[in-house]
């Protein structure tokens, strides 16, 4: 006897016909309308008729560009940080990331020191997957190192969908690892085919600024910068480079928010070493003056790791790497605190919570940012926000294109649209946003994920419990095409010698 699903037909089935728009993928723009079903893009191709007799919600995208749902591969919901929780959970920074244009998050497992790294796993898992209303995908951080870290790195790679881990070499004593730790990590991460992730700055020189800058009183959020300089950051990065490239092992640096260490790996690349860079939001659309503030508040409020940095134009270099392809992909590092809790750092900033917003704000920032300046186009725009992260983490072509097969998160974007920012209309529940009052252009008016439309003109529909987690798979094309042969080709050599 057929289901009534079954006698239903195509009543039991969930279409989407997305019409009139520009299809834009990384590397391509063509007039064509997305037909999407049951979750999946099933047919792009110009005029797709209406079927008749079958239930079709019709998006109207005349004017304006069809482009892959974003993908914020840097977000930290819900963490446990500074004795508090970052108050975004996965219900609330998920509806703020499809209220961006934002279809898919990756956040961080991250146990304490001597914890278990699958135990962090599974309660990250928990935590998310009875509240996501977008599809999410995991890395795991390594905060210390032993024989037994290094089976449960192979377990989560081989059972659990991790191919990415992260090494902090900033927060001393709490979760920095030092060098000999990360050669070990990182050799692991080259054997099981994953990719090595480090927060670069020396968290040593940062422990001592901060001695030093509390004894001279100097411990309001100002002190937090000036304990943090670019060198700091910019030293870690090179020395994260060359323990990678010593083990050769690809590495990915998070959340880059200077000028040198942006060129740093700019450089890299251009000598062959396989490393990929990630500015943030904030990097690309604020800057340091906020922690001079004659306002406590206000200048907690930008408090974040590695610091916003002070001169003027670094926001600009960093997206003239974005847009030139020196850097790759952007995320926001989205972990937001109130300002009740940000208020635990008064007196002494080391005691700040460090978090800012960005995944709502991200999408439109860039394209304001970097489009509409001329720095890049509508291509450019889609690989640094989706794509590439896709191919990186290798969840492409599932996520980051728009083609027959790849699944149902589509954006339709107004590129002459514009918005003021606010943390008034904002879906996080954080009082506080840094961008409060930019005037961008560029949003999106209606967003797709899994096939369902949960954004129209600004009003979001999202399901909590309703996303999917991203098992990722090891040796990603993007990452380790090349490995195997650098391998053969930098193998050391033993010269035989007779014996005088």
């Amino acid at each position: 006897m057929p289901s009534s699903q079954e006698q239903n037909g195509s009543a039991s089935r969930s279409l989407v016909l997305i019409k009139g728009g520009r299809v834009v993928n990384d590397d391509c723009i063509t007039e064509a309308d997305v037909l999407i079903e049951d979750g999946l893009i099933v047919e792009v191709q110009s005029n797709i008729e209406i079927r008749g007799g079958e239930n079709i919600e019709i998006v109207d995208a005349s004017g304006k560009l069809v482009i892959p749902g974003g993908i914020d591969p840097h977000v930290h919901f819900q963490l446990p940080f500074m004795g508090t929780h970052s108050v975004d959970d996965f219900y609330t920074g998920t509806k703020a990331a499809l209220a961006g244009g934002t279809t898919t998050i990756i956040d961080f497992a991250i146990p304490k020191k001597g914890h278990s790294h699958l135990g962090a796993y599974e309660q990250w898992r928990k935590w998310a997957d009875e509240k996501v209303c977008c599809d999410y995908g995991l890395h795991v951080a390594v905060t210390w190192w032993s024989d037994q870290v290094k089976a449960d790195m192979e377990t989560l790679v081989k059972e659990k969908g991790i191919n990415s881990f992260k090494m902090f070499m900033a927060y001393k004593d709490v979760m920095q690892v030092s060098d000999s730790e990360m050669i070990n990590i990182m050799s692991t991460c080259k054997d099981i085919g994953a990719l090595a992730q480090v927060h670069a700055e020396n968290g040593d020189v940062i422990a001592e600024n901060t001695r030093r800058l509390l004894q001279a009183g100097v411990n309001g959020p100002e002190g937090h910068a000036q304990s943090r300089p670019e060198e700091v950051e910019h030293e870690a990065t090179v020395r994260a480079i060359m323990l990678a490239n010593q083990t050769n092992c690809p590495l990915y640096v998070v959340h880059v928010m200077s000028k040198t260490s942006a060129r740093a790996i700019a450089d890299a690349r251009r000598e062959g070493r396989i490393v990929f860079g990630e500015p943030i939001a904030a990097g690309l659309a604020s800057d340091g003056h906020h922690y001079y503030h004659q306002c406590w508040r206000h200048a907690a409020a930008h408090v974040l790791s590695p610091p916003l940095r002070c001169e003027a134009d670094t926001a600009s270099f960093l997206m003239d790497l974005l847009a030139n392809g020196d850097l790759q992909t952007t995320g926001t590092d989205h972990c937001t605190f109130t300002s009740e809790q940000k208020a635990m750092g008064k007196g002494d900033f080391s005691k700040i919570p460090n978090g800012i917003n960005g995944v709502e704000e991200r999408m439109s920032i860039v394209w304001h940012k970097g489009v509409t300046s001329g720095k890049m186009d509508a291509c450019n725009f889609v690989a640094v926000t989706s794509t590439n992260s896709a191919k990186i983490f290798n969840l492409y072509p599932r996520k980051g294109r728009i083609q027959v097969g790849s699944d149902g998160d589509v954006v339709v974007w107004d590129p002459t649209a514009t918005k003021t920012i606010s943390v008034a209309t904002q879906q996080s529940v954080s009082d506080f946003n840094i961008f409060d009052g930019m005037k961008v252009s560029g949003v999106p008016v209606c967003v797709i994920a899994n096939g369902r439309v949960v954004v129209r003109d600004g009003k979001v529909d999202a399901v909590k419990g309703s996303g999917r987690f991203l098992p990722t798979l090891p040796y990603s094309a993007a990452v380790y095409s090349r490995v195997s042969t650098r391998d053969q080709v930098r193998a050391w050599k033993k010269v035989e010698r007779s014996v005088a």
